[in-house]
């Protein structure tokens, strides 16, 4: 295994999109057609499946240096308000495009950090959002949440507006890895608000471990994901730290290259915690994350209805989904839109009656059929082409991927590719000879996380 990580480990996407957001043809977007594919989409899919929505809530009050989300730091809470404010605005301006009520199938609350904002405040921001809609059968909402400001009337208001679900960022329990990455936490926090969201009556809790973090061990490792076994999370996010301190305000400056595994050390951290995980009743479901067999997103996987995007991994499906807040990506499938990434700027275009989007992408015929095949491979670990999914260059994906089959990573077939066990590790790699936006354009500095 090592010598196919000093093989394969290189800078790739996680492929939340295809294309890639910096490989987005820019020239060729503007708020118009935006606005035209979201209208779009909403008219084919809303009465079938819904919509979702993604809010991004940025505000932190601590800067955690392991972390590359846009956010702001602050402790003034006085910028709730008119934040919210804004929001609502900009769902407002949304609204404005339907000819019918929009029907919320998926709900998610990213950030920074949702619990910063009061219990108050985060039931009128929602409150301000179901005014005007019509709420799914069986929604799916979920919401990140600090250990360390989460509290049982977080819990209960957002329960009482319809979530179910509730991920917590652990990272890492060694004292020395939290300091380095300046995220004090210990384990008594998370254990205090798991077993308040199972006594609110939450339905599927994830905690977030983080590997490749500076000063990890396996030692240490083991000791969190023992530690993380005490309490049972339903879900498990295991992802590879991502280093990317080029990236400005990212905030990855507050420790050395040299203090972090080695490409090698990295992959023991996976491997063998995956190993453990497993061993404990876990299932490895996609990419970087583990669920319990009786957690929906295990049995999305197994009837094919696992989908991925911006937000991650679920176990339900939508077409048009809506990014609300700075920073925030919205995705009509057959466009991709980012809103402002300055707090200042995403309100000052709201209060104009703009929708704040300030990049995005037209998706072209190649781009969907691209996007299906590296959706099918993040998801289900293979893909398949027929007349109407193929193109000539997929034939050349397969030559790219032919020794990568003598290594065991994939096996191949005139139209169908599988990702083996051995090569799940790998499956950004596999997905990046499908990337012919990347391949027809290689950057010339370095800028995605190592695949390993």
């Amino acid at each position: 295994m090592n010598s196919l990580i000093d093989k394969y480990n290189i800078p790739g996407p996680r492929y939340t999109s295809y294309p890639t957001v910096p490989f987005w043809d820019e020239g060729g977007f503007s708020p118009e057609k935006w606005k035209e594919s979201v209208v779009h989409s909403f008219n084919e899919t809303n009465d079938s499946e819904g919509i979702s929505l993604y809010i991004h809530l940025p505000f932190c009050e601590v800067l955690c240096t392991f972390c590359a989300c846009h956010k702001r730091i602050t402790k003034r809470h006085s910028v709730e308000e008119p934040y919210i404010d804004t929001v609502l605005r900009e769902w407002a301006l949304y609204l404005e495009l339907f000819t019918k009520k929009p029907k919320i199938k998926e709900l998610h609350l990213g950030g920074g950090t949702p619990t910063f904002f009061s219990p108050e405040n985060l039931r009128r921001l929602l409150e301000g959002i179901f005014e005007q809609s019509e709420i799914a059968g069986n929604p799916e909402f979920s919401f990140e949440g600090h250990p360390n400001n989460t509290t049982k009337e977080h819990l209960q208001t957002l329960y009482d507006l319809g979530f179910r679900r509730c991920s917590f960022g652990v990272q890492d329990y060694d004292l020395k890895v939290q300091k380095a990455i300046n995220r004090i936490q210990p384990f008594a926090n998370v254990q205090k608000v798991t077993e308040w969201a199972r006594e609110v009556g939450y339905l599927s809790i994830s905690h977030d471990l983080v590997f490749g973090l500076p000063f990890q061990t396996w030692e240490s490792m083991n000791d969190t994901i023992r530690q993380t076994m005490a309490l049972k999370p339903d879900r498990l996010a295991f992802y590879s730290y991502a280093h990317v301190p080029w990236i400005k305000g990212v905030g990855q400056r507050g420790f050395d290259e040299n203090d972090l595994p080695s490409g090698e050390e990295k992959r023991k951290l996976y491997e063998n915690g995956k190993k453990l995980l497993e061993q404990l009743g876990y299932k490895e479901v996609g990419m970087d994350h583990f669920s319990l067999e009786s957690d929906d997103l295990y049995q999305s996987m197994l009837t094919g209805k696992i989908h991925r995007n911006f937000m991650g991994y679920s176990s339900s499906r939508t077409q048009l989904m809506i990014g609300l807040g700075m920073s925030a990506i919205s995705d009509s499938w057959y466009a991709f839109a980012q809103n402002d990434k300055s707090v200042e700027s995403y309100q000052e275009q709201v209060g104009e009656g703009i929708i704040p989007v300030f990049r995005g992408h037209i998706l072209t015929e190649e781009d969907l059929i691209i996007r299906k095949h590296i959706l099918n491979l993040m998801c289900t670990l293979e893909t398949s082409w027929d007349e109407d999914s193929h193109l000539p260059e997929l034939d050349n994906a397969m030559e790219r991927l032919q020794e990568m089959q003598s290594d065991g990573l994939v096996e191949l077939s005139r139209n169908r590719i599988r990702i083996t066990e051995k090569g799940r590790a790998f499956t950004r790699n596999v997905a990046m000879a499908f990337d012919l936006r990347m391949l027809r354009n290689q950057p010339e500095t370095r800028i995605f996380s190592m695949t390993v």
